[in-house]
């Protein structure tokens, strides 16, 4: 027999040595290895053999090929502008986040990433070569072992090799993970800073109008939550031309998956869920795709390698298993496009889902006050409902896609040996059919693979779409030329006109102001247009006409709902600036905290909690304050921070803050509704009315106030009484509290809750079908081993035989190709049915938790809800989230960079802990690689020196590289088991909401009558406190309240008045003493029915998305003339109809228009006790007094509490009563003109 070895195209002859045939020196260094081992002694005879060292040697070329192809593919011209933004490529229009600060370009990304991406595809190559060379090795080790003359040593040396060559694949792709690891954070993290960078300058679309035909001029949120239902107007859409490397691919091969951007229907404007959604999920998509590029490089070229090396060891019958892969992936071509389709449903269900769930846990407590939680929390369940399904059908799509893959796997080598064995009609040998069996198995690992990869590239490009929508949103610097921005202290406005953003409708017209240094009053009715005024001054609306000269500098900006930040008060102070402790003691006096921060324990070190929870709204009020008097900005923009403050504290600010001397050289624009105290101080006074302003004469500007207040609290008292203010907000530095945190690993416990959440049938059946999966997998390696020892004893075999019915196959070998073709199909069908139970249980684990953790969070204590960051899931959301909330006080205090840098600190502190992990996960890799192959190679040596038989040695080896090639994929082994801990710790976070504390439903179910009109409420001797710890907020109550009257409870701010209000909804049950209302005792009423029979107004109404009609009445328990009438009696001069749009949060209205919304709720409802909590304070006096008149007419039978600073607010009402430091230091009747 004469022995030829195989080099590339060059042909050895038995003798001939490669430095004869002009070999390169890497082959005639080969030379006595080669001749040694004999590699391919019978290549000549069968005509089959390997070529182990051109293989090796294609490596250089494919690495060149790599560096061509990446380097074409970030090259390609249709590159997105949020991807050149990304890059740090030069744009058309730079911006800068602070004053005349351009951002430096940093190192060219795509160069860096394409860097990244070569070292991990160079790895991910090597780690494939010599995987693949493991085949071509078993071949040759079976070989020598059948061979009965050749040494031992000879195999021992092949098992050797083979133990090299998996040892050195192990540490190519523990390299290949650390490149493309490396590519992944910096992408992921550059995209996380990118996203942030853009909703720092992006646009406040939509929300601001609520229609452009029946829009007042509305004062607005100034502090406004980016997002809603409104529709981004045609006009407001760029035109996009067709970009993105992967379009301009999908358009060169005329491929259909993606519409065509010009037919694509006009945007909305993302919403707050939308953006989460983008930070949680899109940026992740896209980024897994430059961590999984080395993948993609090694499933293609395993694919086409695997199938050379199967042509060389089987030749052309391996086209016939070719044409099963061919034929599956033409059908999942198709059901591709189905997956694309509803991959983009089920993202925009995601989206909607997040929103309502937002929206539905900001507004959480001003729900369950009305009892109406449950009809909100089946709006969620039906949304969520919508997203299972549509993940159900996306579900069954990749499940059936990977079917076809995994069918055509199972089926190639069925096909292959058909042809082989039928066609060709060569005998399937031990030494061939294991081989091929074990590159079968990676052709079957590889097409496994790319259905995954196909549809994680489409998530991707949905991804990138979503990601350039957004970033493709206009900025707020694109509405206002930078030349406006030119003034130090100047603010001029001539013949200017302004428009919300996203409508058309102008909300101020043809405005000739200066603001000159001093104090500048702005005052006019609801809705007249004064936040507007604000936020154009800001540049927060769109410019339309006239000369505008607006400050260049920082804003110190007050915004009339006050924003804080989940950080201690000094901190929320000092905000960008840095600490002087003279001005700050200074600020602290001005706005009155000293007092406050006496009565907390650690002071000005308290944390306030997240939105400020821990404050009273007078207290957010004022710190908000200071923030814009501490800063060194020589402008304040003050948005009516006075309408929460009680007369004596607001006339100690007005005097100490507004006309000291830290507001000296500073030009002050005050909004305000109480004039009397300061517009004898005003350089000028600003009346705005319907979108128009102008200048008043002093002494004509109308009085907002009847006197000075109903609060018997002097100034003295401020100064005095460090105590008296509240204990309703609790103190703050024990309110908030840590966030739980286990410690080791996920408990037992917390696999169990969700192994019961999918239902223990489902489970035991899956458990059921992956054991018979692996059953049949072994089954079918056993049964070719069978098959191919048949050929070598087929008259001899042993009469136990299990296979012993089976006729010899070199006389019919048709039998045993029919039962390794239905053993393939069997195990794909069973493969097919796994899947489906996967998700079945991740749908019904899915659906289960969701449901239970709302309910429980929708019944939870409300002490929960005060200590418990509902939203903010991790450090990097809650950033992000504050972000949201506060935009416009940020920009207004050019402080963009600010929160920039502590992004990418978050960032950094985030990074580097997944960092951390993924390198541990890297050592562990390497090493169960190295053991795996140090115990196979164990296994072959045990094999050769006991005499077991080639085929049983097949048998095992090819078992156990089936068993490591699972086991890196299942959740059993090391890496999986990591990966799966990492991942139950979100479903720990669940399963600890689980198990939250429920507010007790209450055993009483009252009769339907009560409270009826003639029943007293009483208080005996109650002590209230919002926790065991802290010190009593209300204490040693006793009083009692006349049937059908009208009282007002008096007291500073922080005195008690809204605990002792909100004690009457069984907020906050008695510690001692006990509340009757019509001789019931309100602690043992089912709270349900309490809250809907008690109507409770707080001074900042929430409002919910949809119309004026389902604020009005989201239970429809009214008819939509009665709720229309009730309308037009509180808000006749507004021009509302039910179907007016409301955005989240009410955040197209200003707060007054809010509060009349909330009043025109309390007249529909008549309930038989109303509890008003400065449910005016930010109406204008006149406007006040006319709804406060409807109230008394309509809701004369019923008892109404009411806590008010103003005097007009309680004109009429019957009774007071007087808090101080939670106590009642005296009550009384009103008598009008009295003392105080």
């Amino acid at each position: 027999m004469t022995s030829r070895l195989f080099f590339g195209q060059t042909v050895l002859e038995a003798g001939q040595s490669p430095s004869q045939a002009g070999l390169p020196f890497f082959y005639v260094a080969t030379e006595n290895l080669s001749s040694t081992w004999n590699i391919h002694p019978q290549a000549a005879a069968s005509g089959d053999g390997y070529d182990l060292l051109s293989l090796i040697s294609l490596v250089p070329v494919l690495v060149a090929f790599l560096v061509l192809l990446l380097r074409a593919f970030l090259a390609i011209p249709y590159r997105p502008r949020w991807l050149r933004r990304f890059a740090n490529e030069q744009v058309d229009d730079p911006k800068t986040l602070t004053d005349g600060e351009v951002t430096k370009a940093g190192p060219n990304l795509p160069n860096a990433l394409l860097a990244l991406a070569v070292f991990g595809s160079i790895t991910q190559i090597l780690a494939i070569v010599f995987e693949l060379a493991e085949p071509i090795i078993l071949q040759q080790l079976l070989r020598a072992m059948e061979d009965g003359l050749a040494p031992r040593s000879k195999a021992v040396t092949f098992a050797i090799l083979s133990l090299v060559v998996r040892l050195v694949a192990c540490q190519s792709s523990v390299f290949s993970l650390w490149f493309s690891r490396r590519s992944y954070e910096r992408s992921r993290g550059e995209m996380i800073t990118m996203l942030y960078e853009k909703t720092l300058s992006r646009r406040i679309i939509g929300e601001l109008a609520i229609s452009d035909k029946s829009t007042s001029n509305g004062d607005h949120l100034s502090d406004v939550v980016p997002g809603s239902d409104m529709p981004l107007k045609v006009s407001e859409v760029r035109p996009k031309k067709a970009h993105g490397p992967i379009r301009a691919i999908g358009q060169f091969l005329n491929f259909k998956f993606w519409p065509s951007p010009a037919n694509k229907q006009p945007q909305q404007p993302a919403s707050i869920g939308k953006i989460y959604n983008l930070m949680r999920n899109d940026v992740y998509e896209v980024a897994q795709r430059f961590w999984e590029f080395p993948s993609v490089v090694r499933v293609l070229l395993s694919l086409v390698l695997s199938v050379v090396l199967v042509w060389k060891l089987i030749g052309w019958p391996c086209l016939f298993g070719v044409l099963t892969v061919a034929v599956a992936q033409s059908i999942n071509a198709i059901v591709t496009r189905g997956l694309l389709r509803y991959e983009r449903k089920r993202r925009v269900a995601t989206d909607q889902k997040l929103k309502k769930t937002t929206q539905y846990v900001s507004a959480i407590r001003h729900l369950r006050w009305y009892g109406w939680q449950d009809v909100w929390l089946e709006q969620i369940m039906q949304a969520r409902q919508q997203e299972l399904r549509l993940s159900i059908v996306t579900g069954l799509l990749r499940a059936l896609i990977n079917f076809f893959n995994y069918l055509a796997s199972d089926m190639f080598p069925v096909a292959a040996f058909y042809a082989y064995t039928i066609l060709a009609g060569k005998p399937l040998r031990i030494d061939i059919a294991f081989p091929a069996l074990q590159l079968f198995n990676m052709l079957e690992n590889s097409l496994q693979a790319i259905p995954q990869l196909i549809t994680v590239l489409l998530n991707a490009k949905i991804a990138v779409d979503r990601i350039e929508d957004f970033m493709g949103e206009p900025d707020k610097d694109e509405t206002m030329e930078r030349s406006h921005f030119g003034g130090r202290q100047e603010i001029k406005l001539q013949n200017a006109s302004f428009k919300w953003p996203g409508t058309s409708h102008q909300v101020l017209e043809n405005l000739s102001l200066e603001f000159p240094v001093g104090l500048t009053v702005v005052c006019g009715k609801v809705a007249a247009g004064k936040t507007a005024l604000l936020q154009a001054l800001l540049g927060e609306l769109e410019w339309q006409s006239g000369q505008v000269t607006l400050p260049i500098n920082s804003v110190g900006y007050c915004a009339q709902m006050p924003w804080l930040q989940s950080m201690n008060i000094r901190e929320n102070i000092l905000f960008t600036s840095p600490y002087e402790e003279g001005r700050y003691r200074n600020v602290l006096e001005a706005c009155a905290l000293t007092p406050d921060l006496a009565a907390f324990k650690d002071g000005d070190l308290t944390n306030v909690g997240e939105h400020g929870t821990g404050l009273s709204g007078g207290q957010k009020a004022r710190v908000a304050l200071a923030r814009a008097v501490y800063s060194p900005a020589k402008i304040l923009f003050l948005d009516d921070p006075l309408s929460a403050l009680d007369h004596q504290t607001a006339e100690t600010i007005v005097h100490k803050c507004l006309c000291g001397p830290l507001m000296e050289a500073r030009t002050v624009v005050l909004v305000t509704h109480r004039t009397t105290l300061c517009k004898h101080l005003a350089k000028q006074v600003v009346e705005v009315s319907e979108g128009r302003a102008r200048v008043l004469d002093p002494d004509a500007v109308p009085v907002m106030e009847l006197s000075k207040a109903v609060s018997s609290d002097s100034t003295e008292t401020v100064k005095q009484d460090p105590h008296g203010e509240d204990e309703e907000a609790e103190k703050p530095g024990e309110f908030m509290e840590d966030e739980k945190r286990a410690h080791g690993g996920v408990k037992a416990a917390v696999y169990w809750e969700y192994v019961k959440a999918g239902k223990l049938r489902w489970w035991a059946v899956f458990i059921a079908i992956v054991a018979l999966h692996r059953l049949i997998g072994v089954g079918e390696t056993w049964f070719l081993k069978a098959w191919g020892e048949a050929y070598d004893v087929p008259q001899e075999r042993a009469a136990s035989g299990f296979f012993d019915n089976l006729p010899s196959p070199e006389v019919n070998v048709r039998p045993w190709l029919l039962g390794f073709s239905l053993l393939a199909i069997t195990q794909a069908a069973v493969w097919g049915i796994w899947q489906c139970f996967m998700i079945i249980i991740t749908y019904t684990a899915g659906r289960r938790m969701f449901m239970t953790v709302m309910r429980r969070v929708s019944h939870a204590t409300f002490r929960f809800y005060d200590v418990t960051p509902m939203v903010s899931l991790s450090p990097l959301m809650s950033n992000f989230g504050a972000l949201l909330d506060g935009l416009a006080t940020v920009r207004a205090f050019r402080a963009q960079s600010s929160f920039q840098d502590r992004l990418i600190a978050v960032t950094d502190a985030f990074q580097g802990m997944d960092h951390f992990y993924w390198s541990l996960q890297a050592w562990l890799m390497y090493r169960f690689d190295a053991l795996s192959a140090i115990s196979t190679f164990l296994l072959t040596l045990l094999a050769l020196y006991t005499g077991v038989s080639p085929g049983l040695t097949a048998f095992v080896l090819i078992a156990a590289s089936n068993c490591e090639l699972r086991s890196l994929k299942f959740p059993g082994s090391i890496a999986g088991y990591g990966q799966l801990q990492m991942d139950f710790v979100s479903v720990e976070r669940v399963v600890e909401l689980l198990h939250l504390e429920q507010e007790p439903p209450g055993p009483v179910e009252p009769p339907a009558w009560w409270p009826s009109s003639n029943g007293d409420i009483v208080f005996q001797d109650v002590t209230i406190r919002y926790a065991p710890h802290l010190e009593p907020s209300l204490s040693n109550i006793s009083l009692r309240i006349p049937a059908g009257s009208t009282t007002a409870l008096l007291g500073r701010t922080g005195s008690g008045k809204s605990t002792l209000a909100l004690s009457l909804l069984a907020i906050m049950k008695p510690e001692t003493g006990r509340i009757l209302i019509d001789n019931i005792d309100i602690s043992t009423v089912n709270t349900q029915t309490l809250r809907n029979r008690i109507t409770f107004l707080p001074q900042d109404p929430n409002l919910f998305p949809g119309t004026i009609h389902t604020n009005l009445d989201p239970l429809s328990a009214h008819p939509p003339s009665h709720c229309a009438a009730v309308l037009a009696r509180i808000a006749p001069t507004q021009p509302w109809t039910l179907s007016t749009p409301v955005s989240p949060l009410g955040a197209n209205l200003s707060l007054g228009q809010r509060q009349l919304i909330a009043l025109a709720r309390a007249v529909l409802r008549r309930s038989s006790v109303v509890i008003l909590d400065e449910a005016t304070a930010s109406v204008d006096s006149e406007t006040a007094g006319q709804v406060l008149r409807v109230l008394r007419e309509e809701l004369s039978g019923s008892t109404v509490l009411v806590v008010a600073h103003r005097v007009e607010a309680v004109e009429g009402a019957g009774g007071w009563v007087r808090l101080v430091g939670g106590k009642v230091e005296g009550t009384g009747e009103v008598v009008v003109g009295m003392p105080g």
